[in-house]
């Protein structure tokens, strides 16, 4: 029994991201797919109404709200997961890791930042989403420059 409870609590020292940077990146990716949710929960009157079909599927059987909650946290433990364990894992020289960490936001910043940002402004603004993602790209971008890259330049 001692050694399961050790073993849970080794586990869950990894659920929390190792420095600040990456508790940081995690907050804004977050933020981003907070407002997808929220747009999501509060706009959408019917689950056909969902582009996303695994979304319309938890939607249809267990409710919007209670489907929508289910299958964002499902789908979005992977990235906190991804994030926490490279942020326990990385330890490379500045240099490299800087230039990690710019990729690691170039990858964010489109196909998560965007698809979220063109997941919730797709219900009130009426656009390509083409021009929704990459503007939900280039806020990522904004905010993480503020919050993680000022102190580089």
């Amino acid at each position: 029994m001692k050694l399961e409870a050790t073993s849970l609590v080794v586990a869950m020292r990894y659920l929390v991201p190792r420095n600040n940077v990456w508790l940081k990146r995690v907050f804004v990716l977050f933020v981003f797919i907070f407002m997808d949710y929220l747009a999501t929960l509060l706009l959408c009157k019917t689950p056909l109404e969902e582009g996303n079909l695994f979304a319309r599927g938890f939607m249809e059987s267990y409710g919007i709200p209670l489907g929508l909650t289910l299958f964002d946290l499902i789908a979005n433990f992977p990235i906190y997961i991804v994030l926490c364990l490279n942020s326990h894992l990385i330890n490379l020289p500045p240099k490299l890791s800087n230039l990690v960490e710019i990729t690691v936001d170039v990858v964010f910043a489109w196909f998560i930042a965007g698809l979220h940002f063109n997941g919730a402004a797709s219900w009130f603004w009426f656009a390509p989403d083409v021009l929704r993602q990459s503007l939900g790209a280039f806020l990522y971008f904004l905010v993480v420059f503020v919050v993680l890259w000022k102190k580089h330049f």
